[in-house]
């Protein structure tokens, strides 16, 4: 493995903690809103850790994984906050 491989592997790791740290605030967020940033920023980072996986072991293809996964994370993040507001919720 080269240096760049190792700081490539180091940043998706860095993101992963991001995501652990994330998942507190998904699990015990006192608001809604609170909620939906950080399951945002998990399918955010996790469309990161692959893009920084596949240019660590040279693999093209998972990057559209990452694409398709970053559509949906983007999805995901309209659709809970339109079923929110209808619930007569304000985000």
């Amino acid at each position: 493995m080269t240096f760049v491989d190792n700081v490539l592997l180091g940043a998706a790791a860095a993101f992963v903690f991001t995501s652990l740290v994330a998942l507190y605030r998904i699990v015990d967020g006192p608001t809604m809103p609170d909620r939906v940033i950080a399951v945002n920023v998990v399918g955010s980072n996790v469309v990161i850790v692959i893009a920084l996986l596949a240019a660590a072991i040279g693999e093209p293809g998972a990057l559209d994984i990452a694409l398709v996964y970053a559509l949906l994370n983007f999805l995901l993040s309209i659709a809970i906050s339109k079923f929110t507001v209808e619930r007569g919720g304000v985000l």
